[in-house]
């Protein structure tokens, strides 16, 4: 598959088989994050695989923010929430956290260590189509909170910016609705 055909075909895959994925192709979906342009090649990215029993840790700490945000709820609706935040990790087979750690240097803009890591993330995207893998990029409130922070170990300045769930589709997306590019550009010469 070429690289236009990648981009415009490749859609959020939210409903993938439990088939394990193998780890060469895990990788290789890595590296390609790797190769995102990178304005003076601080290599904001980590990279962070869950699997198996990794998928319950994390679920255990979203349950634990889920009930640290949800205090003034009802008792069932509480737990309720609570049990949902705890299972979502386990939709794909394969979860691969995408960080950001900002580099110190003075002349780096933050803004373009988080334009690096979406880059990254974009290139696993493509690279996950391309390879015949369904995957969803996932973020929400609960990304950014600091319990997932010191969960993945970064820093104060650090950040999630990305739950890649992946794993064999199981659904057909749809076709994607695009504005015509000539509503969306304007030519200055």
């Amino acid at each position: 598959m070429d690289a236009f055909e990648a981009i415009k075909t490749r859609r959020s895959i939210g409903l993938v088989k439990q088939d394990p994925v193998p780890k060469e192709i895990i990788e290789q979906i890595i590296e390609s994050g790797t190769y995102a342009p990178n304005h003076f090649r601080t290599e904001p990215w980590r990279f962070f695989v869950l699997m198996g029993e990794g998928r319950n840790k994390l679920g255990q700490v979203f349950e634990e923010i889920t009930k640290l945000e949800n205090v003034d709820d009802t008792p069932e609706s509480l737990i309720s929430k609570m049990e949902k935040a705890k299972k979502n990790p386990l939709r794909a087979p394969v979860i691969i956290a995408v960080g950001m750690e900002p580099s110190d240097k003075k002349n780096v803009m933050l803004t373009e260590e988080y334009g690096a890591v979406n880059s990254a993330v974009q290139n696993m995207l493509l690279t996950a189509h391309s390879l015949g893998l369904g995957a969803v990029w996932r973020t929400g409130k609960i990304a950014y909170h600091d319990k997932v922070r010191e969960f993945f170990g970064l820093s104060a300045k650090g950040e999630i910016l990305a739950f890649i769930y992946l794993g064999y589709p199981d659904m057909e997306p749809k076709p994607a609705k695009k504005t015509p590019i000539d509503q969306l550009m304007t030519w200055i010469v």
